[in-house]
Order: structure tokens, then sequence, then C-alpha cells
């Protein structure tokens, strides 16, 4: 009960948080006096409510100030981090941490346990569609796995067949009521204890297609570094589905390009493929319901909206090390339409807010707490940005051009097209336009604001499946790097 009752105010703790921070920094903001004789220029919107604006730049101290507060806290939590990790990597604490590199290192060291092998477990409800691509794009790999298994949970479709014509191994799930993360519970429950030291097991979605290179650059990974425990991969989306799919996959690209920025260093462990060392999993498992949340004996915590999240949390929570090599990519599904984006979306935000009151404030979880603020900080600061410079271009009339906003709003444009060069001329012209993506954002936005109600109103969240149409060019869309 005690818990449940973090999980719901982890919502209001954060909603305070951040309208704090946004009320501060207005305070200051609206405490700078103006200088004598000034007075702000007066407009008339839709001709009944008189506005007062000021479009002059704000004062150089204001601006120092602004900036030096942003570049401390960016700093503050980069130093907190990367702390954190160093603590983690030099732990000897074997009942604490039993995953951190040291206590590994000492476990395994004089010993040769084989070479690497890789074992693919693919989770699938009804994947018919696209299970063809993504078994062709490990078949395909130039390091091809030893075993590819597909847990086909409750189809109702073909998918057991698809998985047999392609010569695979099935595992059916058996009265699983708990979704991806029980189907996978029962597979690793048979799996892990056939798994050597030196094996590796794969999770990956139904809907994702491997990059060729991934299998080999994540076993000479693992065969390099015997302290190394999960390996995830940075994803890209397919192609198609319009200005939305542009959308996303423009989100995508420059999430890449965070994690390369930052040398690996993961995030999330990503649903969509990862690998992980079966002693990883087992003691993942055998911690559950005491250093960890969940049911012992499960590698996935099936209370978890977004199990690959918590899992990561989990891994961390024990000293784990893993890494998202930039070589490791993988094209993932995309969401067709704004309303299976949202349900999307929605999920991932509650799984995260669910996943933070589960672990509570720890050392392992203040990156994800600073995230969270972060966001709910952007959230008050675009939404206002939107709203007050609507208002003042309703309200003029004259339009007039000021270099000081059209020299930050070119650093800002020239930044959203540089962190999406990857994705070709398409993704470099929407970031060029600048407001569609800003409204994008500003749906995201309100996904996040209806997960910090909805979680901290206690309301029931849903976890929505969403099944797979045949393309028109029937499975002829190429893999895009």
């Amino acid at each position: 009960m005690g818990k449940r009752r973090f999980q719901r105010t982890v919502g209001i703790v954060i909603a305070i948080a951040v309208i704090s921070a946004a009320a501060m920094v207005w305070f200051i903001v609206a405490a700078e006096r103006p200088a004598a004789g000034y007075a702000p220029t007066q407009g008339i919107l839709f001709g009944v409510w008189t506005v007062l604006y000021d479009a002059e730049a704000p004062p150089l101290r204001v601006m120092l100030a602004a900036v030096a507060l942003a570049l401390l806290l960016a700093a503050s939590v980069a130093l907190l981090e990367q702390r954190i990790a160093n603590t983690s990597r030099r732990s000897v604490n074997a009942l604490a941490t039993p995953l951190a590199p040291r206590v590994v290192m000492a476990s395994t060291r004089g010993f040769y346990a084989g070479p690497v092998s890789v074992t693919v477990l693919i989770p699938a409800h009804n994947e018919e569609i696209s299970l063809p691509l993504t078994i062709a794009s490990l078949l395909n790999q130039s390091h091809r796995p030893e075993r590819v298994i597909v847990v086909a949970d409750n189809c109702t479709d073909s998918t057991v067949a698809v998985a047999l014509r392609a010569g695979v191994e099935v595992l059916e799930s058996v009265n699983n009521t708990q979704k991806k993360a029980g189907a996978l519970n029962q597979a690793l429950k048979q799996l892990l204890p056939q798994q050597g030291d030196n094996d590796v097991v794969m999770v990956m979605d139904a809907d994702t297609r491997l990059d060729d290179g991934f299998l080999e650059t994540a076993v000479v990974r693992f065969t390099d570094d015997r302290a190394l425990m999960a390996i995830g991969g940075l994803f890209y989306g397919e192609d198609g589905h319009g200005l939305l799919g542009l959308f996303q996959r423009n989100e995508y690209i420059r999430y890449a390009r965070e994690i390369r920025r930052r040398r690996g260093r993961v995030f999330v462990l990503t649903g969509t493929a990862s690998i992980f060392r079966p002693a990883a999993l087992r003691t993942v498992a055998k911690n559950r319901g005491t250093s960890i949340p969940g049911q012992p004996g499960d590698v996935y915590d099936t209370a978890a909206l977004t199990e690959d999240n918590e899992l990561t949390i989990a891994l961390k929570s024990l000293g784990a090390l893993m890494i998202s090599p930039p070589q490791c990519t993988v094209v993932t599904e995309l969401m067709p339409t704004w309303s299976t984006l949202w349900a999307q979306r929605l999920r991932w935000q509650r799984g995260a807010l669910e996943n933070l009151g589960a672990y509570g404030i720890t050392p392992q979880t203040m990156r994800y707490w600073a995230q969270q603020f972060g966001i709910g900080y952007g959230v008050i600061a675009l939404g206002s940005y939107l709203l007050l410079i609507s208002i003042m271009v309703l309200s003029l009339d004259v339009w007039i051009w000021f270099p000081f906003w059209l020299g930050l709003g070119a650093l800002f444009m020239i930044e959203r097209v540089v962190t999406v060069w990857k994705g070709g001329w398409r993704a470099r012209l929407l970031a060029l336009t600048l407001f569609p993506e800003l409204l994008f954002d500003m749906f995201l936005n309100i996904v996040y604001v209806k997960g910090i109600i909805d979680i901290s109103l206690g309301r029931q969240a849903a976890w929505k499946h969403l099944t797979p149409k045949a393309p028109a060019s029937a499975h002829t869309e190429g893999v895009r790097v």
C-alpha cells in the first residue's frame, strides 16, 4: 500500500517541482524594472482584449543569469551521473551490487567460458505480417545467431506457421495473462538454466529489423569485456507513414545522436533489440522482491507498463555495466496514426513514472528523476513561448523584425537541422520549417501532462497492442540506417 501511494505522488511531486521552478524564473524576469519613461507596447486582440507586450531584448544580466543557470543545472546532472556511474563501477560489494564490473571480473578471473553464442527471443502476438522481415534480418547477419526462438503469445493468426516456415523454433506461452513480460518470463525460465557463462540472450520485438553487423559488433564487445552485462540497440524509424512518420524518424535520429555523444551510455535498454548475459538476467530474477521490485524468480516485472525501462533500472540498481554501440542499429515500426502514437507515448510516459515510483529516489534513478523534471519544465517553457508569441502576433498592427530574436531563432533552427542531417533532405527540410516540429513537441508535451494527471489520480493504465497491417507493396520496403 505504501509503495502504491508513493507511485501516485510521483506525478504530484514532479508537477509541483517544475511549476515552482517556472514560477521562480518568471519572478526573476518580472522583477526587472523597466527604464524610466519606458512603456510597453499596447495591442488589441480580437478587438476586445487589451494586451501589453515588450518586444525588446531582455537586459544582458538577465540573459547571462538564465544561461548560467541552465549550464549549472546541466553540469550538475552530468557530474552527478558520472559520479554515480564511477561509484558503481568501483563497487566491490557483492551483496548490494552483484553485477558491478569489479565483482564480475573477480568472479570470472582465470576462466575461459568458450566462444560467445547468441540465442534470440522474439516475443510475438499476432505478428504474421512483420515477423518474416524480422527473422530474415537475423538470418542475414554477418554473425548468425545460434538459435532463434519465436515466443508466440496467445496468437490467433498464423504467427506460429510463419515462424516454422522460416526455419526457426517456436515456444508458445501457456495461460499467459501478463502480456509480453509474462511470455518472456515463461521462455526465460526454460532457457536460462541451459545458458553458459559466455552465452548471450537477445530479446527483440517482432516488428524490428537488425541492420547487418549488429550481432557481430555485439559479440566482439562481449568477448573483449567480461564485465559487460548488456548491449542495447540504437533504433531508427521505418520508411513511410507520411508527415507523422517523418516526425518520429527525426525524433529517433536525435535520440540516437544523443546516445552516441554520450559514448554509448544507456538511458534505456530498448525493447526493440537488446542483448544480455544470462548471469545478468539470473541475478535480476534472484533479487526480485528484495533489493528490486517484482516477483521472485521473474526476469521481467509484469507490473511494469514499460518492461524494457524497468529492466534497465533493475540492472543499473545491481551495478551492471551496459552500452549502446553506434554500430548496433535497428529499424523499428512507427505508429501510423495520431491515435496509436498517443496510446504508445502515454504508455511510455506512465511506465516511466510508475517505475520511478516503484524504485523511489536512489543514486541509480537520479538521472531519470532529473529527466522527468527537465521534460516538465520544457512543457511549461515551450507552451508559454508558443502562447505568448501567438498573442503578440495577433496583437501587432505592423510586423517588426527584431535582430536579437531572429538571431536566437536562427541558432535554434541550425541546431534542429544539424541533429537530423543523417535523415536526408526530407528530415532537414522539416527541421528547417521549425514550427511543425514544435507543434509535434507540443503533442508529446500534452501526452506528458496526461500521464502526470493519470498517475496522480490513480487511474488504471492500459497496455495496448498494435497489430500491424500488410503494406501495399507486400514486404518490399527496404531496411534503412
